[in-house]
């Protein structure tokens, strides 16, 4: 009778032994199915303060990413050295307070990927699509901006706001209704160095449409270059443009729309643009949810980006949702190193209590490696047996798991962000509703787990034999005796 016999007799005439070792397997195999689909889950929140506009989508920068990459940057430099890499520059300051660190980052390494933004607006069914840049202070040459005189202007960096456009129509304050024209139109696709003011600020300075407006970057503007844009319309608000940072250099008065391209000139940063979203108006509202799905399906490098649809929802990659990534991982560590000492405990005790078979079995002949096989190949069938049914409890469980996981981590965040509320300082994230979360098992992970817990078995095994290798045959036979 060879080992695979006796091992399958043996699983079948001790039922509770067997039952033991499967319910274990079982466990085992579900906690490292869970952490692998809660590490590479899909994590759907909505955030009401971006939502888009209308039968559209919305691109942003992740946040969480970014600074996932600015790590990265600043880990590359190194710690307490002047230098730059990924469009990350790292520069000593000595000042009053002594040594200083200043990080900045390029416009290349803030910005939206131009080519990503260009396979998107290529998807059948987008009708048209706009990229605005990020909000650009600068400094006002030929023309005065409208200030507030009791506030305290030392702080403040004495400048305006530009937002360039792609297609003006298509920016979120004139899709709302909020933005809308008094005299004038839009700035267009073809526009070329082309503004478009407040009403107030017209007022001020007593413009038209057909003035032009000089700028330049307000770090320096003794020796900054001059940029100039001509007026192609006055804008009017129903409310004040919520402004991105306290001053009179953001507020709504002072906001100037630009073509695309004018505002990195403006700064001093021509040919490095900084885009800041994205946004993609479909044509058919009927085919909305399909479009998404071949937006989503591109192979883009979506950990980059947030994807936000018309109700203000996105999703997002488990590792861009806070320390996800690192418990799941945590998880699947300590469920091997957990699994190895449970299931050396198990095959320790049986070796132990069938010392009464293996000794009959090394009276007739059999080698010890022989013994140490058929333990292993009860294993085996065991486990088969037991992915059987993890096969079929998986997606139930790896989804369950992924929502606790998704949960804690949420109620982690909002306790966080309530005990930081008064340490910070200028804008706080935007508070955003997990509402939905999906967690895979694909065949990968499958497999991946298989062959863990058949080297997890095989390690086990190898572990409890280690008392019947290192004894002789006459010793264990006269124990036996």
């Amino acid at each position: 009778m060879n080992s695979i016999q006796r091992a399958w007799r043996s699983v079948i005439r001790k039922p509770i032994k067997s039952l033991l070792l499967l319910l274990v397997v079982v466990t085992i195999s579900l906690f490292i199915l869970c952490g692998m689909s809660s590490k590479n889950a899909s994590v759907q929140t909505q955030d009401t303060t971006r939502q888009a506009v209308g039968a559209g989508l919305r691109l942003d920068i992740n946040e969480t990413n970014r600074s996932k990459r600015l790590t990265e940057c600043t880990n590359k430099i190194g710690n307490g050295v002047e230098g730059s890499y990924g469009g990350i520059q790292q520069k000593k300051i000595e000042s009053a307070y002594g040594t200083q660190w200043l990080i900045t980052a390029d416009n290349s390494f803030e910005s939206l990927q131009i080519a990503d933004i260009e396979k998107i607006a290529a998807i059948s069914g987008i009708a048209d699509y706009n990229v605005s840049t990020r909000v650009t202070p600068v400094n006002p040459v030929n023309f005065d901006r409208i200030e507030d005189p009791d506030n305290d202007q030392h702080n403040d960096f004495g400048g305006i706001t530009l937002i360039g456009n792609r297609k003006m129509a298509l920016d979120f304050n004139v899709l709302s209704g909020n933005v809308t024209i008094k005299n004038g139109r839009l700035v267009d696709v073809t526009d070329v160095d082309t503004c478009v003011i407040s009403e107030q600020l017209a007022a001020k300075n007593a413009l038209a449409v057909g003035d032009t407006l000089q700028f330049n970057a307000y770090q320096n503007p003794q020796i900054a270059a001059v940029y100039t844009a001509t007026i192609v319309g006055v804008y009017q608000t129903k409310q004040g443009m919520s402004p991105l940072m306290a001053g009179d250099t953001f507020r709504s008065e002072n906001v100037i729309f630009t073509d695309l391209r004018f505002p990195e000139k403006a700064e001093g940063s021509e040919n490095d643009p900084c885009f800041q979203t994205a946004y993609f108006q479909v044509a058919n509202v009927d085919k909305y949810d399909d479009i998404k799905t071949k937006v989503e399906a591109l192979g883009l490098d979506w950990e980059r980006y947030d994807l936000i649809d018309r109700n203000g929802n996105m999703s997002t990659m488990s590792s861009n949702f806070s320390d996800l990534e690192k418990i799941s991982t945590l998880l699947i560590i300590i469920t091997f190193a957990a699994g190895f000492v449970i299931l050396s405990f198990i095959f320790a005790f049986w070796t132990k209590n069938r010392s009464h078979e293996i000794g009959i079995l090394l009276s007739l002949g059999y080698r010890k490696l022989s013994i140490l096989s058929q333990l292993f190949t009860e294993a085996l069938i065991i486990l088969l047996l037991a992915f059987a049914i993890t096969f079929a409890v998986a997606p139930i469980a790896a989804q369950t798991a992924a929502h606790y996981l998704v949960a804690e981590q949420a109620e982690q965040t909002k306790t966080q962000q309530d005990i930081d509320a008064d340490k910070v300082l200028g804008n706080q994230p935007a508070e955003q509703t997990v509402i939905g979360v999906n967690a895979e098992i694909t065949d990968k992970m499958l497999l991946t787990c298989g062959v863990g817990m058949v080297a997890l078995l095989g390690a086990s095994v190898g572990v409890a034999g280690t008392t019947i290798l290192r004894k002789k045959p006459r010793t264990i036979l006269s124990e036996l005796s």
